[in-house]
């Protein structure tokens, strides 16, 4: 799966940095950052579980990743920004 982030220059110069002291890629980076997150956010974590246990699994995990393929870069231009002002473009 691709993903297109747009992030601000300063978190864009540490990632790269972070890459670099972790002899990783940026990708990892944002993967191991990502899991962090998920990980701590009790929140989320109980919502999940909740979805899970109705039988409702989340978005994307009944549809294989084959099927998931399209190329949404049209209608991420005119998706509203999300609360940091950032738009994510997934292909």
């Amino acid at each position: 799966m691709t993903l297109q982030v747009r992030i601000d220059e300063d978190l864009k110069t540490k990632l790269e940095k972070y890459a670099a002291f972790q002899d990783s890629t940026g990708a990892y980076g944002v993967s191991e950052a990502l899991k962090l997150v998920f990980n701590k956010d009790a929140e989320f974590k109980e919502w999940l579980e909740k979805r899970e246990a109705n039988g409702k699994l989340p978005d994307g995990e009944h549809t294989p990743v084959t099927a998931m393929k399209p190329d949404l870069s049209a209608a991420a231009e005119g998706a509203t920004s999300n609360a940091n002002g950032k738009r994510l473009q997934f292909k």
